[in-house]
């Protein structure tokens, strides 16, 4: 049975769990691991690979232990979605496969490290259809259901205890998810990505983005996250105490205050500065502290989260 489903520790007060970073550019970047298509959850399919996500994902399990946080497994499983496993050869009922072989992985992680000061939630990650931030090839909200819901119900069945749709770029797409793990009784949280102008990159506000998918779901998302985009990209929306800022609860920015365009254009990592990333984290914490879970996203690696974690708990 999933630990955690009934009840998610990140949303009982206001207490850090982090979560890790830029996983896909880690390897790509830093490790020199060739990755199509961005999809990590390909390294399933031999014991290297697995060995690989391990070291990932070890230090960061360390770093909440040693911190006495709690932290959130987010499964590698991005891109392990059927129409991103076709491209790499998968049947659907393979990609499904590697879905649960992550959990498993997660959870073995967890067995290893968690602790009764470091409760450790395990995330099912869904990443969009199409790409992460151009809104192309968009779906109705019942087409992104349909699309969503087996690597959903994988998630469930290999005993996930939530599920996180990671990158979103527009509506339609997150109410489907939404819709999906609300059938399949799982926990859901969306996180949005935005644009340099603290937009969807459809130019719909986040306010007005929050509001559409809490109306057509019932609220089903547990909360919200925004994630690939740099803190000054999105800090100003913070200010004020508004229910729909209130259901943010989550940030994976990036290293780098490059737009999207610029990203898909580098041939180079921007690592950022990772000091000054954790005291941007800090000072958004300070104004709103619903905001509990903490990792990074494009760029950001472990010494990123490290920052991200001391600066936090200055605050906390």
């Amino acid at each position: 049975m999933a630990k955690y489903r009934a009840h998610l520790p990140q949303i009982s007060g206001d207490e850090i769990f982090l979560t890790d970073g830029g996983l896909e550019t880690f390897l790509i970047f830093q490790e020199n691991i060739d990755l199509p298509y961005f999809a990590a959850f390909d390294l399933m399919k031999n014991d290297a690979g697995r060995d690989m996500l391990r070291a990932y994902y070890r230090p960061f399990a360390e770093m909440a232990v040693d911190s006495g946080l709690g932290y959130v497994l987010e499964s590698p499983t991005w891109r392990a979605s059927p129409d991103w496993g076709a491209r790499l050869g998968y049947s659907d009922r393979a990609t499904v496969a590697m879905n649960h072989e992550a959990i498993a992985l997660m959870q073995e992680l967890r067995r290893d490290f968690e602790t009764p000061r470091t409760p450790m939630v395990i995330s099912g990650c869904v990443g969009p259809r199409g790409d992460g931030y151009v809104a192309d090839n968009a779906m109705t909200a019942e087409q992104a259901e349909h699309y969503h819901a087996p690597q959903i119900h994988a998630f469930r069945r290999a005993d996930a205890d939530m599920v996180t749709a990671v990158t979103m770029n527009y509506v339609n797409e997150a109410i489907g998810i939404a819709r999906a793990a609300a059938k399949a009784d799982m926990p859901v949280v969306i996180s949005f990505t935005v644009e340099t102008d603290g937009r969807l990159p459809t130019g719909q506000t986040l306010k007005d983005a929050i509001s559409t998918v809490d109306l057509a779901t019932g609220s089903a998302p547990t909360y919200y996250m925004i994630n690939c985009a740099h803190p000054t990209h999105f800090d100003d929306i913070f200010d004020g105490d508004a229910t729909w800022i209130q259901r943010i609860q989550g940030l994976r920015a990036n290293a780098s205050t490059m737009s999207h365009a610029e990203l898909d254009n580098a041939t180079e990592l921007d690592d950022g500065d990772p000091r000054d990333l954790g005291q941007r984290y800090a000072e958004l914490r300070r104004k709103q502290p619903q905001l509990t879970v903490m990792g990074g996203c494009c760029g950001t690696d472990h010494r990123h989260v490290r920052e991200i974690c001391l600066a936090c708990m200055a605050v906390a």
